[in-house]
């Protein structure tokens, strides 16, 4: 009866067993192995952001309690303002450009045989640090043509289509018949027919003539006609000669225009020929000759890519060549997921390759889209060594970013109250971005 009554009663509770995660280790091993990594968490993260936030409302020596003092220094100082509305700008364009670049790039690399290899060279900026890229581009916006890239292509592009001047610093030496007017150079009398002109010139120097020049020649008379000759006078280095007329070793000014003017009005207009010689017709006959401003135009020197209006946009544009390789790699792996009968249901159905894109490729992105834009948008929010490296001292203040105002405040300027409010002001401006992606991803296991 015992026996039965034993084997009848109902068992005791069981051991207690140590709890297992779904992928079957124990909770308090995972717990020690997340240890290492949960301190040095708080030692890097949450005690530097603690930290910041104390420090944020103390002064400058950090001995006194300075209220939110520094916080109004957001708002007032006129440095940290400019670098808030850059930001803006930053925020608002580096990410859009540089996802619509990897977008077109992801799309259209899937038509061609070579888009894997077109993948790697847009992609390869990745692989250059933020530092390196800033010297890159430093000199790739180089004021001077001969250095500088972008202006080199500017250069070369304007000057096809508008060709500089190959007198830009001629001007009348010693005795001439010529004075300076409107830009340009005018005789002192008026010309008469059958008696040459003499139009000396001096400061260009030898080898910044053009190719066509040649030895310099008196010009001989004509009847009913103005002859002359414009050169080099006087050229340094090239032994004594004559002052006001053309010497053996003088070059003439090949291509030099001018103008016969009449009460005002050009009546005649030609240009010298390789050895400075020119000819007019009789309508020049009693007038001024006019060498035009348009002989001394300055070279064209480019665009001032790193001045005050256009800093900001110039390395935004250096950010784009490095991330839309990132954004171009993430999209693509997205549109290989991306069901071909639908894009293929679409034109059947007649719609043109425009209208897949905009209306079935796009939506079907869209969840990437999303992340890269975040993604960038975080870190456009911290760009720092772009700003620092690439912007010359001039035009620093006008680059300005909060992360570089940061750094500037905390020094440069001894004011790391004012630089923690900064820090803690860009942690907040960061916080609403990471908010949306982690309720994007919520929903995104959901479904």
């Amino acid at each position: 009866m015992a026996s039965a009554a034993a084997a009848g009663a109902s068992p005791g509770p069981a051991a207690p067993r140590s709890r297992k995660s779904v992928t079957g280790t124990r909770r308090t091993v995972a717990a020690l192995f997340l240890l290492p990594a949960l301190v040095l968490l708080g030692a890097l993260v949450v005690y530097p952001i603690g930290y910041s936030l104390v420090r944020s409302f103390s002064n400058a020596s950090g001995d006194g309690f300075a209220g939110f003092d520094n916080y109004k220094t957001l708002f007032t100082d006129d440095g940290i303002r400019t670098a808030l509305k850059n930001n803006v700008l930053w925020v608002v364009f580096a990410p859009t450009v540089s996802t619509a670049l990897g977008l077109v790039f992801a799309v259209l690399t899937e038509r061609v045989r070579w888009g894997t290899a077109f993948k790697l060279v847009v992609f390869m900026p990745m692989a250059i640090s933020m530092l390196a890229a800033g010297i890159i581009f430093r000199l790739v916006y180089d004021q001077d043509p001969d250095k500088g890239v972008a202006n080199a292509v500017w250069v070369g592009v304007h000057d096809t289509f508008a060709q500089s001047s190959a007198f830009p610093k001629a001007h009348p030496g010693r005795e001439s018949p010529l004075v300076a007017r409107g830009g340009g150079f005018v005789t002192k009398s008026p010309v008469h027919a059958g008696q040459p002109v003499a139009l000396p010139l001096v400061g260009v120097a030898p080898d910044q003539l053009p190719d066509a020049a040649k030895k310099a020649a008196a010009a001989r008379p004509e009847p009913g006609k103005v002859t002359g000759t414009t050169w080099q006078d006087f050229t340094r280095g090239k032994g004594v000669g004559k002052l006001g007329a053309p010497d053996p070793s003088e070059v003439g000014y090949a291509g030099m225009r001018i103008e016969a003017v009449k009460d005002g009005r050009v009546v005649a207009s030609t240009k010298a020929s390789g050895d400075g010689t020119f000819t007019l017709p009789a309508a020049a006959d009693g007038a001024l000759l006019r060498l035009p401003a348009s002989n001394f135009k300055e070279p064209y020197n480019g665009v001032d890519w790193l001045g005050p209006a256009l800093v900001t946009p110039a390395i935004i544009g250096s950010y784009v060549w490095m991330w839309a390789g990132f954004a171009m790699v993430l999209i693509a792996a997205g549109l290989a997921g991306v069901p071909r009968e639908l894009l293929e249901a679409a034109r059947v159905d007649g719609a043109t390759e425009w209208q897949v894109f905009r209306k079935v490729t796009v939506p079907l992105l869209a969840p990437v889209l999303a992340v890269v834009v975040v993604t960038l948008m975080i870190n456009v929010l911290k760009v720092f060594d772009l700003v620092f490296i690439i912007a010359p001292g001039s035009s620093q203040d006008d680059a300005n970013v909060l992360a570089l105002e940061l750094y500037r405040k905390g020094f440069a300027e001894g004011q790391p109250g004012v630089a923690s409010a900064i820090s803690v002001f860009l942690l907040l401006l960061v916080i609403p971005v990471m908010l949306f992606n982690v309720r994007r991803l919520r929903r995104e296991v959901r479904r």
